[in-house]
Formats: C-alpha cells, sequence, structure tokens
C-alpha cells in the first residue's frame, strides 16, 4: 500500500506540474509539449526526480493507447466543410509526401553518417509523419491563426500521415529482422489498410451517431464511458479486419463530429480533456524513457538530421505534393515549416528497440533528439513565420456562452418562436430527430413558466415554446414549419 500511495502522489505532482507548464508554454512562447517532455526527463533517472524507466514495450502501449483518444478528439473537432476543399492534397502529403520524406532523410543519413542503409532509411520512415498530437496542440492554441485553408489542411495531413509513417516503419523492421516481404504484398496489404481504415471509421462515427442518440440512457455520466468504449471499438474492429486503426479513429471522429447528436457540446469538451490527459501521460512517459546523458553524444549528428528534415527533406515534399495546388508560394513555405514532429515519431522509434535491432538505441536518440528540435525551433516560430509571410488571421476570442451556438449561427441571427401545438407530431420527439437546418439552432425551450436550456436528447411537450436562432434566409422555411406543426405529415417534411 505505501508503494501505490508514493506512485499517486507522484502521478499528481508530475500532472499539476504539467497543468502548470501548459500555462507557462504561452509565456514563454513555446510548446506545451515540449515542456511535458522536458518534466519526463527531469523525472527520469537522469535527472533530479530519479524514476528509472525502461520499458520501450510499455511506452509503446501507452502511446497507441494515447493516440487512439488524441486523433478521434482531433476528428471530433474537424468540420467536413473545412477539410472538403483540401481532401486531396491533404492526401497527398499523408502519402507521397511522408515516402518522400523518409527517403531523403534515409539517404542523406546513410551518405553522410555512414549508417547502414536499412537502418537510415527506417530512421528516416520514423521520423517521416508530422504529429497529430503536436499539430493540433499549436495550431488550436491562442497564439496561432492561420488564413484560408492552411489549418484544415495541415491538421487533416497530420491527422491521416500516421499510418503510412506506421506502415514503412513495420515494414523495414521486418526486414531487418530478416522477415523480407515481396514487393507484390506491400502494395495491396497498404491500399487494403487505408480503404478498410477510412471506411470503417466513416461507418463507425455514424453508426455511433446512432447508438448514442438512440440509447436514451438513464444517466447522463454515461454518455462519456459510451462514447469511449466505442472509440475504441472502431480501433479495435479496423485492426482486426485488415484496416488501420489509426485512421479509422481519427475519420470515426470526424463522421461523429459532423453528425447530429445528444449531449454533443459535452461530449466534445469531455473528449478534448481526455485528449489533454492523454497528450500529458503520452509525453511524460516518453520523457522518461530517454536517457539525456545519451544525447550528448550526438548533438553534432542530430542537428544535421534535424537540419536535413526541416530545410530539405519537408520542403522538397511539399513543393512536390503541391504541384497545382493553388497554394501560393508563400504557403508552401509556411505549410512546409509547420512539419511537426511530436510523440509518434519515438513511438516508431520503439519498434526496433522490442525487435532488437542492431543500433536501435542510437536511432532512438536520434529521434528523440530531431522531436526536441522541431518543437523547440518550428513549434515556438509558427506564429511569427505566419506573420512574416503576411498568413496570419486577427485571432478571435471564443467567448463562452451559457448557450453554446453551432458554427454558422449567432446571436444575431433571426429569433423565431414555434409553438408545439396539442397533437403535434413533434410531441414526444427528441430535438436531435427534428432534422433542422444545419444553420438552424433552438436557443431555448419555455415549459410551462420555466426556461430549459435544450439539448439533442431534450423530448418536446405539447405547449412547449421553441426560441429558434436561424439564417435569415431560413425564415420562409421557418415560418412554413410554425403553420404545420400541428399536421400529421410533419415527420415527412422535417
Amino acid at each position: 500500500m505505501l508503494l501505490i500511495d508514493y506512485l499517486l502522489l507522484a502521478v499528481a505532482v508530475l500532472l499539476l506540474l504539467s497543468v502548470a507548464a501548459s500555462k507557462a508554454s504561452g509565456w514563454l512562447g513555446i510548446p506545451a509539449l515540449l515542456l511535458f517532455l522536458i518534466i519526463g526527463m527531469l523525472a527520469g533517472s537522469d535527472g533530479p526526480g530519479g524514476v528509472y524507466f525502461d520499458n520501450p514495450w510499455l511506452a509503446q502501449s501507452l502511446g497507441i493507447i494515447a493516440l487512439i483518444f488524441i486523433l478521434f478528439a482531433g476528428g471530433l473537432q474537424t468540420k467536413w466543410s473545412s477539410i472538403k476543399a483540401v481532401l486531396w492534397r491533404g492526401l497527398a502529403l499523408s502519402t507521397a509526401g511522408v515516402i518522400i520524406t523518409a527517403a531523403i532523410v534515409g539517404w542523406m543519413a546513410s551518405r553522410l553518417l555512414d549508417l547502414p542503409l536499412y537502418q537510415a532509411m527506417l530512421l528516416g520512415a520514423i521520423v517521416s509523419s508530422t504529429d497529430a498530437a503536436a499539430v493540433f496542440m499549436v495550431l488550436r492554441s491562442r497564439q496561432v491563426s492561420l488564413k484560408g485553408n492552411l489549418k484544415p489542411l495541415l491538421e487533416l495531413e497530420s491527422g491521416s500521415n500516421d499510418p503510412t509513417a506506421i506502415f514503412l516503419t513495420v515494414i523495414l523492421t521486418s526486414y531487418l529482422v530478416g522477415e523480407i516481404p515481396s514487393a507484390f504484398d506491400i502494395i495491396p496489404a497498404f491500399a487494403q489498410q487505408m480503404a478498410l481504415g477510412a471506411v470503417l471509421g466513416y461507418l463507425g462515427g455514424k453508426a455511433a451517431a446512432r447508438i448514442i442518440n438512440r440509447a436514451k440512457l438513464e444517466y447522463e455520466g454515461l454518455y462519456p464511458v459510451l462514447t469511449i468504449s466505442l472509440t475504441l471499438l472502431i480501433y479495435g474492429l479496423a485492426t482486426v479486419l485488415g484496416g488501420n486503426g489509426f485512421l479509422a479513429v481519427y475519420m470515426g471522429g470526424i463522421s461523429l463530429g459532423n453528425s447530429n447528436f445528444v449531449h454533443k457540446q459535452m461530449l466534445l469538451r469531455i473528449h478534448d480533456s481526455l485528449a489533454w490527459l492523454m497528450q500529458i501521460a503520452m509525453f511524460l512517459t516518453l520523457g522518461l524513457l530517454v536517457f539525456p546523458r545519451q544525447l550528448f553524444h550526438i548533438i553534432g549528428d542530430g542537428l544535421f538530421l534535424s537540419f536535413i528534415l526541416m530545410f530539405v527533406a519537408r520542403p522538397v515534399c511539399v513543393f512536390i505534393c503541391m504541384i497545382a495546388s493553388g497554394f501560393s508560394f508563400r504557403e508552401r513555405l509556411l505549410i512546409s515549416w509547420v512539419g511537426l514532429r511530436g510523440a509518434v515519431p519515438i513511438i516508431l522509434a520503439t519498434f526496433p528497440l522490442i525487435a532488437g535491432i542492431p543500433m536501435a538505441d542510437r536511432l532512438f536518440n536520434f529521434v528523440f533528439f530531431i522531436v526536441l528540435t522541431s518543437a523547440l525551433v518550428q513549434g515556438s516560430t509558427i506564429s511569427l513565420f505566419a506573420r512574416w509571410l503576411g498568413l496570419d488571421a486577427p485571432s478571435q476570442e471564443e467567448l463562452d456562452f451559457t448557450v453554446h451556438c453551432p458554427p454558422g449561427i449567432s446571436l444575431k441571427d433571426k429569433l423565431i418562436e414555434l409553438k408545439i401545438d396539442e397533437g403535434s407530431p413533434a410531441a414526444g420527439m427528441q430535438i436531435v430527430e427534428l432534422g433542422l437546418p444545419e444553420d438552424t439552432f433552438i436557443a431555448m425551450v419555455k415549459r410551462a413558466d420555466s426556461f430549459i436550456v435544450p439539448e439533442g436528447s431534450t423530448l418536446l411537450q405539447p405547449g412547449d415554446i421553441l426560441f429558434v436562432l436561424s439564417k435569415s434566409d431560413n425564415a420562409e422555411y421557418l415560418s412554413d414549419l410554425k403553420s404545420r406543426l400541428i399536421k400529421q405529415d410533419l415527420k415527412d417534411k422535417l
């Protein structure tokens, strides 16, 4: 019992320090993820914490679990309308861009650092993808606001490029341990993983929305438990059926987030909090896994690799994949600079450690050094770089209203009262079942002498008065709806 007490105390202190670090990151102008890593390193055996942790398998497992919820939360907050315009460009970066980056870094490392070719290519594969946790964290901070389609493109790329990097890492790791895969097996396997992951994720998100709406759970606190279990179910089914689980949960988050379901705002906030907890736990664990004294021996080579990745490989892959994309030269420069590496490369670096590949320790230290450099140099200068290129947008502080309006609705839009008459088919229906247009929002329900802040699960009753916010071009629709509320064909009209 004494051991668990000390363990819980240590966890509490580390979490509190991480929360304080996230606050300090704004003052210092550096990403919070870098501070999380530093806290983990200080808590490790080479730091004042003195905690010895050398279990790559456990670190990898925790990282995979954390990444599942980080990607799902990122998908929940991604609007389909914003990524639709950049879909193919984002997919080009997340597939061909990853392969180009891996090839350039691997070739340069083999030529100039005297690494064996396949170990060098494995290193290139490990650091080839931008990190979803890092990109979401930086781009959704108050310090960074970008014009046009830059932000949706970068978030789409970071959320969908991990499968390619993971696939390359697994293939090269298998080759180095003697399991030589055939090119005729690799390409179909990759296509299958991507296709199944995307399809199963989309269908899983739609199914999750229907399950949430029809569950009608007695306790509101069970809805987060339901969505957490559905997230793991999407990942597990996709993986078992031969798809890519990470792509599946990201697509599942997008599919669910762009659907109407009960308790939506509450669930979005809870999954955002869960994603933060996962990010903190993941970066702390990975910080504990590294031995800082070993990094001093690779500073020169590590700086060289970081330079190649930031100033050669990433720009080349962006400019090749963005040919005829419609993005300007300055926009491509900014996309090149937002090539943040984070926890995913460190998690991938545990694959050769677990497989017992020669030089795996050296590869891991190289990867960790690259991540630190990327977070420090790129992560802390994105806002300055965007301002220098003239691509920063005025930051808009979000106001926290008691009534949360969905995107496209503001308090300046037209307010219309709709009454649920006796005998109306709408009586007994949940608000989410009404099928109102996306730019229509029920802000308040008056029932007798009280007012109710509605949710998707709110059941309408005869006599209820709905206060509806809508765009002016929907006024005619709502006026017609008001006149038809007592008709029996309402369900067919909605």
